[in-house]
This record gives C-alpha cells, sequence and structure tokens, in this order.
C-alpha cells in the first residue's frame, strides 16, 4: 500500500491527509514535533486572552484520527534521504516513504540582535511560544513592562493579548507608519491612532539595537538604536515577520532558495517531493501574489489541490483571487483583490476612500484610472460579503458599479445602512473634483 508521509500537523497537511483519505485507502502518516494534534494556530491569542481553552483550538476530536485512519507520528526530522526515501529522526530512528509532503510551515525572524534568544524573548506561532507567554507574562506583576518589536498582524495580535491582561506594551515600528507596506496612507494612520486609543505605546520610525539580561539569563531591557533609550521589560516579542521552516533541508537534494521551490503542481525537483503551505516558494509568483504566501486559507487549498495530484487527478495550484482578513485590537479588516500601498502602487491604480467621523471605520476602492475597472477594496469595521468580491473581480465590473451596489456585499445589514448613503455621495463628489 502507498505510503504518504506528511512532515508537518498545521493547516496544509492535516488539509491533505484529510482529502487524501476521502479520495483513497492509502497509508497516511502525519509528523509533527509540535504538538500531539492539530490545532487552530489562528486561536493561540483567544487561549491567553480567556476566552477559549487550548482543546477548544483543536478542531477534530482525539478518536478523529484513528478512526480515519490516519497516523500520527511525535518526532523530529533530521533529515531526508530522498535516494532511498527514507526520514531520519533526531531520536535515531527512521521512516520511508512513497510520496513525500513538506508542510513545515514558518519560524518567526530573528536578525541576529544581541540577547534574541535569552529566556522572555519569544515569537507568537507555536503552541510553545502561547505556553511561554502564560509563563512569562501571567499578569501585570510578574509581567511589568513588553515590548513588541514588528508591525505585522502578529505584532498587533500579542499587543492586544497583553492589553487584556493590563500589562503595559511598547511598540516599535521601523517604518514611519503601520503596516504601511501593505496598508493605503489614510488606512494605515487611522490604525496608528487606534493602537494609540487603547494605551499602546507604539514608537514609529523605530529599531531594537539590542536585549539585555539579567543575572540569570532573563530579559531585563531592550535598548533603541536610534536614541540609546533603555525599556525595562520582561518580555520581549519579535514580530517581525516569518520565514519557511526548512533549515532542516539544508542537506538534502531537495531545490530550496527561502523555502522550498516548487512548481504550479507544487512538485519538489525530486520525483514523489511535495511542498505545500508557508514554507513553499513558487519558482514564478502567481499574478501579483508573492512567491511565499504565509497565509492560512493559502495553506489550506494548496492541501485540497496537493490530495487531488496524489490521489491521480493531476492539478494545478489556482488560487484565485486574493483576499485576507485580520483584526487591529478591535477593528476588522477585509480586502479583496489588490489595494496596493504608496509603496508598491502601479501607475494606473487609483483609490477612493472614505473614512466614518467616529475614526474606526474605513474602505479604500482600487480601480485602473483608465478603464474604471474594480481592482481590489480594502474595508475596516464594515463586514463584507466574500462572494460578492469574488463575482464582481471575475466579471470585471467597473468601480461605479461597485459603488452603486455596495449594499449586496453588505455582511451587516442593520450597522451598514447608515452609510450606504455617505459612501456614495462621497464617491459622486469625489468624481465630480477630479
Amino acid at each position: 500500500m502507498e505510503h504518504i508521509v506528511i512532515i508537518g500537523n498545521g493547516i496544509s497537511g492535516v488539509t491533505l491527509a484529510r482529502h487524501v483519505r476521502k479520495l483513497s485507502d492509502k497509508k497516511i502518516t502525519i509528523v509533527s514535533a509540535e504538538t500531539d494534534y492539530f490545532f487552530s494556530r489562528t486561536a493561540l491569542m483567544y487561549v491567553y486572552m480567556g476566552h477559549m481553552k487550548f482543546e477548544h483550538t483543536q478542531p477534530y476530536e482525539n478518536w478523529f484520527w484513528e478512526k480515519n485512519r490516519i497516523d500520527l507520528k511525535k518526532g523530529y526530522v533530521n533529515t531526508i534521504d530522498t535516494d532511498n526515501k527514507t526520514l531520519h529522526f533526531a531520536e535515531g530512528n527512521t521512516m520511508t516513504y512513497d510520496k513525500l509532503v513538506i508542510a513545515t510551515g514558518s519560524k518567526p525572524n530573528k536578525f541576529g540582535w544581541p540577547g534574541q534568544d535569552l529566556k522572555g524573548v519569544q515569537g507568537l506561532y507555536s503552541k510553545q511560544d502561547l505556553d511561554n507567554m502564560q509563563q512569562t507574562a501571567p499578569d501585570n506583576k510578574t509581567c511589568k513592562h513588553a515590548v513588541i518589536v514588528g508591525g505585522g498582524l502578529i505584532g498587533i495580535e500579542m499587543a492586544e493579548m497583553l492589553n487584556s491582561r493590563d500589562i503595559p506594551v511598547t511598540f516599535l515600528v521601523r517604518e514611519t507608519s503601520f503596516w504601511n507596506g501593505v496598508l493605503p496612507e489614510g488606512e494605515s494612520q487611522m490604525i496608528n491612532r487606534h493602537i494609540k486609543n487603547h494605551h499602546i505605546d507604539l514608537r514609529l520610525n523605530t529599531n531594537l539595537k539590542e536585549i539585555k539580561s539579567d543575572e540569570n539569563g532573563n530579559v531585563k531591557s531592550i535598548i533603541i538604536e536610534e536614541t540609546g533609550e533603555e525599556i525595562t521589560c520582561n518580555l520581549v516579542g519579535l514580530t517581525a515577520g516569518v520565514s519557511p521552516n526548512i533549515s532542516f533541508l539544508k542537506d538534502s537534494k531537495i531545490e530550496t532558495k527561502r523555502g522550498v521551490l516548487v512548481n504550479r503542481y507544487l512538485e519538489t525537483n525530486i520525483k514523489d517531493v511535495y511542498a505545500i503551505g508557508d514554507c513553499a516558494e513558487q519558482h514564478e509568483a502567481i499574478g501579483n501574489r508573492r512567491p511565499i504566501e504565509a497565509v492560512w486559507y493559502t495553506g489550506r487549498m494548496m492541501g485540497e489541490t496537493l490530495a487531488q495530484t496524489i490521489c491521480g487527478n493531476k492539478l494545478q495550484y489556482k488560487p484565485g483571487h486574493w483576499f485576507n482578513s485580520a483584526k487591529f485590537l478591535d477593528i476588522e479588516y477585509q480586502t479583496y483583490g489588490w489595494v496596493f500601498s504608496e509603496h508598491g502602487r502601479p501607475e494606473h491604480e487609483k483609490h477612493f476612500h472614505w473614512k466614518h467621523e467616529d475614526d474606526t471605520k474605513c474602505i479604500t476602492v482600487a480601480y485602473n484610472k483608465d478603464t474604471k475597472t474594480f481592482l481590489g477594496i480594502n474595508t475596516f469595521g464594515i463586514r463584507m460579503r466574500h462572494e460578492t468580491f469574488d463575482t464582481w473581480l471575475t466579471e470585471q465590473r467597473d468601480v461605479d458599479y461597485v459603488i452603486n451596489n455596495l449594499k449586496e456585499a453588505n455582511f451587516d445589514p442593520e450597522f451598514y445602512k447608515h452609510f450606504e448613503q455617505d459612501i456614495l455621495k462621497a464617491y459622486n463628489k469625489q468624481l465630480q473634483t477630479v
């Protein structure tokens, strides 16, 4: 019986296993060194905040794996011998495979800061990170102050977590405005104000120089590069992005760059070896997408696609229109299609921006200034329907159509009817002044 071995029990690997099982009777083994069972990584913050228990983050009951004949192996893969199709584990044992899928996800970036490996310095990615945070920052007596380094989505999550336990936070962001490599100016500035309104000490244009240790090897303070200021703290969150978790492949014949290089079928350069999820890197980027996408739903889609290929129905990975969602403290964010920030905006892209006077709701619509084709939308504090925008992007609707039919995309009717007319009015006014 053909043996499919999957390294990594995140959303990509588990989705693949489930779909291979639906389609076949192949032997399936998932290997992971992190946790016994799959859990929803995006829910870790809610465990710390007391909204749920860790077992609630496990989408499947513990009996699910045995019932579906998916073997779980806890262990750390040291090396892969692709010539003999054999995994070598840190514990000294081995396992053979017929087809191998690398789905090892990401690890938080470290940039060689002095003190980055001290106790109390951590990312927010794994179950171990959650455990460490519970230990270092259980309350504001044990952890009197925390510093977060890096202004992405994980950074804002960590700030919200610590904020929920009344632990003061200093947030170091090297950019001139929060997440402004992704968000257009108006939105980024609104989020800056929102972070500060939550009594988080946001420091823009600020870099970490070093992390200092006390006599026991714990974090004592950090030094800011620009000013030399020392900030006393008990926890340092490193949230300056993530990179593919593939160091165990360095002596293998599997071709890597930043991630494991794959083609459109998610195949590597070695026969019967594939890669999916955060650790996979496309040789050629798909459209405007990045070659590596550390996004939950793309990992899931790769798992579904590759299951078809492994079970004899060879399929290309086609992620469709870009979308994503996140939360900035209590402001929900959704994006559909492409809305570029000032840093990467193409010549033809024009924006219509509307912001509510309460400074917690706004939308930005991107369109082609020559053809008026709708390119994408960002929404903050207003819920929109994914299917509607997906359809409009496929149909290449023009921007007038989208603005005039926003009601159709509305996910929150009670809330939304107050702003429809305002948005339309602001849009018409902008057209008159152009």
